[in-house]
């Protein structure tokens, strides 16, 4: 005689057949239980990992951690990035304050927002220039509003170099159309010493015909006082400025351009008075803490990226075991959490950036613009992984779940709007670069006709087209119709569609409930809450092996009965 249990385990049929003798049946018994322990055990383990914070709380009593972590890590970070944002404003604006002040300086009859490029077209005025720039500098102590000085080295200010680069030979006779050149490049430099001021400027003399560039080189410092009031202390700024006569068109155009490049160093002598400068030591402290938070939620998220690979990997078994079947990569894609990894990558940006920041601080680095890209990076994907707890509320998970649901489909069809994109992008800057501002260059071409897709500045690309040539002017026509049709009216409407399919599926997907795919009916069956107490239970005294228990007690007492009769 057999008793045989039929109970579906997501495909599984487990039988327990009763012989005369009783300790067979109870070996059958016992392994069967086994066997299921170890699938609903599985199952349960799944079901935890994929509860939120406060499910898991309810379940096994475990308190919210990471959660509490961020929340904390989010607001000490916020702070971080808005007193370095404060900090790296006051830098910023007194570099740029600076540069307009030289322009004023040193070039003459400059204009502020002039269309026209600041140019020279004759011989005289390009001498006058230059020699205005060597009287500017050396006037400096009685024209400046500011705290600038000159470099000083050895107790001797350091000279102002005029640089000129030429071509080595040339012969050019343009009316006669011939020409000789050598194009070896010389350079010839002289060395003005500020002072004494009234000291006759040097003679130098400039070939037009060979000439390429003329180059002025100099350094001034200057300290930032204004960091004073904001109870920090100054900086020492050293300004290293080219001005640069362009000559290499040979076009009678000579384009004058002055750049600034700035060095930040740690003054070597102050003192402050009448205020309390704020202790750099307990900034510095502020950004060890924040280090040693993002270490414990890297470790944090590590940890459970780890065990969510685990379970992968003991899902994948069981599938292997009892389906003979490999587990597809959606459902092992589900075990890897994408939040924690944005997580681990946003610790690890915060950590640089705050490394960084604390050698900013003690004037260490001077990297301000690669400090800014970590905290802001860091910052920016703190952020967003809130969005994975804004998920947990149904209203809102439908937007997350459409955005992982389209990130393939979306993906390809960008692959293919390239490629177009692309397409149109050489041959707009081959053939309207000549007759268009906006087609000089390959990154201009782009940032036009990417406005252009969002409806931005068409008027005016269109009527900028120079009518120089009509063949070139009828081919810009229809080049600009046929890509504003082709992108906004069928690329873009069918990109909106891709989302919006999507959208509708994963709304009616909620609607219905239906699982939609094998690990979503697997973890479907387990019917236990995160409050019922199931999962703080060893799997011996879990509530589906008392059932299981039960109903072979129950076939057992029948068969005992019907033997008996």
């Amino acid at each position: 005689m057999s008793i045989t249990l039929d109970m579906e385990e997501s495909g599984d049929l487990y039988d327990v057949r009763e012989t005369n003798d009783p300790s067979s049946w109870e070996d059958q018994h016992h392994q069967c239980l086994q066997d299921v322990a170890k699938v609903e055990r599985l199952r349960r383990k799944i079901k935890y990992y994929f509860m939120n914070p406060c499910e898991k709380y309810h379940a096994r009593g475990r308190k919210p951690w990471k959660l509490i972590l961020q929340i904390i890590k989010i607001a000490i970070i916020t702070i971080q990035l808005v007193l370095f944002g404060l900090s790296n404003q006051m830098v910023v604006t007194f570099k740029d304050e600076n540069l307009m002040t030289f322009k004023h300086l040193f070039l003459k009859d400059y204009v502020d927002g002039g269309i026209a490029p600041y140019a020279l077209y004759r011989q005289a005025d390009v001498y006058d220039h230059i020699e205005y720039v060597i009287q500017q500098y050396r006037l400096l102590h009685n024209i400046t509003l500011s705290n600038h000085e000159y470099e000083e080295k050895h107790s001797v200010y350091t000279p102002l170099l005029l640089c000129q680069e030429f071509y080595r030979n040339g012969t050019i006779y343009p009316s006669n159309e011939t020409f000789e050149i050598d194009a070896h490049v010389d350079t010839e430099c002289l060395r003005v010493y500020p002072q004494p001021v009234h000291e006759a400027l040097p003679h130098f003399k400039l070939d037009f015909i060979r000439l390429i560039s003329v180059k002025i080189t100099f350094v001034l410092k200057a300290i930032n006082l204004q960091t004073v009031r904001h109870r920090e202390l100054p900086d020492c700024y050293d300004f290293t400025l080219i001005i640069t006569f362009n000559n290499q068109a040979h076009s009678g155009q000579i384009k004058v351009d002055l750049e600034n490049e700035v060095d930040i160093n740690e003054c070597r002598q102050w003192k402050v008075t009448g205020a309390y400068g704020r202790s750099i030591y307990l900034t510095v402290l502020f950004d060890c803490l924040i280090i040693i938070m993002c270490i414990i939620s890297f470790a944090l998220c590590t940890r459970s990226v780890i065990t969510g690979i685990q379970l992968q990997l003991e899902y994948s078994r069981y599938c292997r075991k009892h389906f003979s079947k490999e587990l597809s990569w959606s459902d092992k894609l589900e075990f890897v959490n994408s939040w924690y990894i944005l997580i681990i990558v946003s610790d690890t940006l915060t950590i640089i950036g705050s490394l960084l920041k604390i050698a900013i601080q003690t004037k260490v680095l001077t990297s301000y613009d690669v400090c800014s890209i970590f905290l802001g990076t860091g910052t920016m994907f703190v952020w967003m992984g809130v969005i994975r707890y804004m998920g947990y509320f149904k209203k809102y998970n439908i937007l997350i779940l459409t955005l992982r649901a389209a990130f393939p489909n979306v993906i390809r069809f960008i692959c293919c709007a390239g490629i177009i994109y692309l397409s149109y992008c050489f041959c707009g800057w081959i053939v309207l670069g000549p007759y268009h501002e906006k087609f000089r260059t390959l990154n201009t071409v782009s940032e036009c006709l990417f406005s252009l897709i969002n409806g931005d500045d068409m008027f005016p690309t269109f009527k900028n087209m120079q009518q120089k040539n009509s063949l070139v002017w009828m081919f810009s026509r229809v080049y600009l119709y046929t890509f504003v049709s082709l992108f906004i009216y069928m690329i873009l409407s069918l990109f909106i569609t891709l989302i919006t399919d999507t959208y509708d599926t994963i709304k009616q997907q909620q609607q219905s409930g239906t699982p939609t795919s094998e690990l979503q009916r697997f973890l479907s069956e387990c019917k236990d809450l995160p409050n019922s107490g199931a999962y703080r239970l060893d799997k011996n005294n879990s509530c589906f092996l008392n059932c299981f228990n039960n109903r072979c007690r129950k076939y057992r007492t029948q068969e005992r009965l019907t033997s008996e009769a």
